[in-house]
């Protein structure tokens, strides 16, 4: 059986699935990943959801407040042998629907053009392409996207 849990950047569960999206991230960003890397600190983060499989958690993601109006989506994962299942949309979905409840009207995030499925993800769900907000604005690797909730 599945569920899905909302908590926070302390949840044991979060920090073992974010350290696999680390050591994932090292490998397909190459050097740039000390600059990514440094916008990617999972603590005191408010907004986090773990999904779960017979207890067992198999994918993640979070947010944090962007700008009053927005949030931005940080630390989204999925373990690799549970790819391709729905997984990641789950929990895309469940941190959109925490934002519209706590009254953002969008939301924001920033992923690499080494991640082709990341983007895929979410333009199937919605998000579109905007021009690179700070830090980013003049990394060549990176993507930012935005969906009206």
């Amino acid at each position: 059986m599945s569920n899905l849990k909302r908590t926070n950047s302390d949840d044991v569960d979060f920090i073992n699935l974010v350290t696999l999206l680390d050591l994932d991230l090292k490998i397909r960003d190459g050097e740039e990943h000390t600059f990514y890397n440094q916008f990617n600190k999972i603590d005191k983060i408010k907004h986090v959801i773990v999904f779960y499989d017979n207890d067992v958690a198999l994918g993640c993601g979070a947010f944090r407040e962007k700008e009053s109006d927005s949030v931005e989506i940080k630390r989204m994962y999925v373990h690799p042998d549970h790819r391709k299942k729905g997984i990641a949309s789950q929990v895309l979905a469940a941190l959109e629907l925490w934002a519209a409840e706590l009254n953002y009207p969008y939301t924001v995030l920033e992923t690499g053009k080494k991640q082709p499925e990341a983007i895929a993800l979410y333009e199937k769900s919605g998000y579109e392409i905007i021009p690179n907000y700070p830090p980013y604005e003049n990394v060549e690797n990176s993507v930012c996207m935005k969906k009206t909730l």
